[in-house]
């Protein structure tokens, strides 16, 4: 899929409730997505196994199987983008299905514009990540080939796990990427969130030497309680 037809993307809504799923189906088909329904769990599962699709929408609170199993069994033998609704308080949800595969999430009651938006990163991102391994965002340029930085033109120096954190950000552009996720990447399998100290450190750095002003992040934001997101600025 390359940029061009990425507005005509097929989408699909996985969502018990049926105002929502007109809701989505409207908008999404206004901007020029072909959009498929499913209302409960096994029928979503059985629908992204039968036909392709760019992106699924999912509701974590279906009346068969839970979110969390519809997103198991998808990332059993797909790596299509999949952004998560969720209740406002359900912090644990988002977090387990960000770590479960999830790319994104919305949080319930949300606005369509913020989606849609959501959902045009997920597949920009999806886009980009078969093109050239370097990554800019505004001044910010990441040679991934060449493990090189720069910042206005300018080369930056950045210890190896600085770069390794910032490398995991940036080739999720975009997405959430959970503190668990994180340290279990950048620092091994035997961290979890109980050593998130290590992450705010590092962020910390990371801002300082990134960031026109590391007080207001602009390139890596922090998603309260879940983790963190680097933003692709124009």
């Amino acid at each position: 899929m390359t940029n061009e037809t990425a507005a005509g993307a097929r989408i699909l809504v996985v969502d018990d409730e049926p105002q929502i799923r007109k809701l989505l189906r409207v908008t999404l088909a206004a901007h020029g997505y072909a959009v498929q329904e499913a209302e409960t769990g096994e029928e979503g599962v059985m629908q992204a196994s039968l036909s392709p699709h760019d992106l699924i929408v999912l509701d974590l609170g279906l009346p068969d199987l839970t979110g969390m199993q519809v997103l198991e069994r998808i990332r059993e033998w797909s790596t299509v983008p999949v952004i998560v609704l969720t209740a406002k308080d359900q912090e644990r949800d988002k977090i387990a299905a960000l770590d479960a595969g999830a790319d994104d999430y919305v949080t319930k009651p949300f606005g369509m514009g913020e989606l849609v938006a959501r959902i045009r990163v997920a597949l920009r991102h999806t886009v980009k990540s078969a093109e050239e391994p370097v990554i800019r965002s505004g001044n910010l340029s990441i040679d991934l080939a060449q493990r090189a930085v720069e910042r206005q033109g300018e080369r930056v120096k950045l210890t190896p796990t600085e770069y390794d954190l910032l490398k995991t950000l940036a080739s999720h552009a975009g997405k959430v990427v959970t503190q668990r996720q994180l340290l279990q990447k950048v620092w091994g399998s035997q961290h979890d969130e109980g050593d998130s100290h290590y992450l705010r450190i590092y962020i910390g750095h990371l801002r300082k030497k990134l960031e026109e002003d590391p007080s207001q992040p602009r390139l890596i934001v922090t998603e309260p309680g879940v983790g963190y997101r680097f933003i692709i600025q124009e």
